[in-house]
């Protein structure tokens, strides 16, 4: 598995540099002039800016997945359920490299949430 790990840690090193400057470009984006608006004008306006506040706060949320997990790979707790402390299984890793609960640990977190 040391050669996944390998592969799933660059992948997550790559998707932190992909989102940090997606979230730069994201900041810096304007999508009015300046001018003055008509009524339609200001609606698409604020509907353009509710987009990228969503848009923002997902990537942001999915950066700090990101770079909790490459933290987990430093301090060597990378793949250790933090629930049960079981491994979690290398399918899943490939899959999710983010992930912080084996399969079993988070479904019942997923059902916990639901009720």
């Amino acid at each position: 598995m040391n050669r996944n790990l390998d592969t799933i840690k660059q992948n997550l090193l790559d998707q932190k540099k992909e989102l940090e400057l997606k979230l730069t470009t994201l900041a810096k984006e304007a999508f009015s002039d300046g001018q003055v608006q008509d009524p339609g004008d200001q609606a698409l306006l604020s509907t353009m800016e509710s987009l990228r506040t969503s848009l923002q706060d997902s990537d942001l949320e999915q950066y700090k997945r990101i770079v909790r997990a490459i933290k987990k790979f430093e301090d060597g707790s990378y793949g250790i359920c933090i629930d049960c402390g079981n491994d979690i299984s290398e399918k899943r890793l490939l899959s999710f490299a983010d992930a912080d609960r084996c399969l079993a640990c988070q479904e019942e977190y997923e059902d916990l949430q639901t009720e």
